[in-house]
């Protein structure tokens, strides 16, 4: 398996696992949430945190535009929602001169051509496609033509939809997340087995996994199958409003996250038996039968 250069960071095989704070939509359309989050995800340990980027009138769904929705700021149709919690250029220069500074790197999804566009012109080091956006073949297309690297999350795909991606996009700067789209995720949808399946169906790729479910465990589990990038959402307070509030880690649980996944990466060794220098003492007091 190859590995994938992402900013700071080398992914794959024999490097430490790639960890992406998910911050998303969790600002609220508020830069002085999204710094913070990103202070989190930094004190924390992470080596990358996520946006969203959408063009509105473009992104949204044309029987999602009217629908009306209660939100902070009073009842406005969806779109107007849209609008409301979109940064804009100024607000991306900001977050990104912050996250520079804070020495994390920092990308986004684009959920249209338009905000590939929009996110070139801020030389972001990285594309994530949303599992949203999998079979969105033109979006693809103009990802895969910056010549930057691709992080394809598979969640709510077919086997089929995955490789017409995969096709598109290519294998030479392509990372691949294993996720399930349910917000929460209930354990009995993790299929974590599909790491594994997804190594041995392309091979080359680094896999990851990109959980929404509470806790750490299955995330950790993950790292244990071999995942060299997880990505979890990162909220401030769960309870703060947001449809991905719910399923997003808190900074006591993110930093927990990624002590233990550091841990695990040190634990895994590399599958040579030896005698360990802590076992010579135990072995020359304990051992009576010295070996032939």
């Amino acid at each position: 398996m190859t590995s994938v250069r992402i900013g700071r960071s080398s992914i794959g095989p024999g490097h430490p696992v790639y960890v992406i704070g998910e911050i998303g939509l969790n600002h609220n359309g508020d830069v002085e949430i999204a710094k913070r989050l990103i202070d989190v995800a930094v004190e924390a340990g992470a080596q990358a945190v996520k946006f969203q980027k959408r063009t509105p009138e473009i992104a949204t769904p044309e029987h999602m535009r009217d629908v009306p929705r209660e939100t902070p700021w009073g009842t406005m149709t969806y779109l107007e929602y849209r609008h409301r919690v979109e940064f804009g250029e100024a607000e991306y220069l900001e977050i990104a001169s912050y996250a520079m500074r804070a020495g994390i790197d920092w990308f986004a999804s684009p959920w249209d051509v338009p905000s590939v566009e929009f996110l070139e012109d801020l030389d972001v080091v990285a594309y994530k496609v949303a599992s949203a956006s999998l079979t969105d073949l033109e979006l693809l297309d103009a990802m895969a033509r910056t010549g930057k690297p691709v992080i394809l999350s598979t969640g709510m795909s077919t086997i089929d939809e995955i490789d017409r991606a995969v096709e598109m996009l290519g294998t030479d700067e392509l990372i691949m997340l294993h996720a399930t789209s349910s917000y929460p995720m209930p354990a009995e949808e993790a299929n974590l087995r599909m790491i594994d399946t997804l190594r041995r169906r392309y091979p080359g790729v680094p896999i990851g996994y990109s959980g929404h479910e509470r806790g750490l465990q299955i995330s950790l589990a993950a790292v244990t199958l071999g995942a060299v990038a997880v990505e979890r959402h990162i909220t401030l307070d769960r309870a703060m409003w947001g449809s991905d509030q719910a399923a997003s880690l808190e900074p006591t649980g993110f930093e927990h996250l990624v002590r233990d996944i550091r841990v695990i990466g040190d634990a895994m060794g590399d599958g040579v038996k030896r005698v360990f220098p802590g076992e010579e003492a135990p072995r020359a007091k304990l051992r009576r039968v010295p070996a032939l």
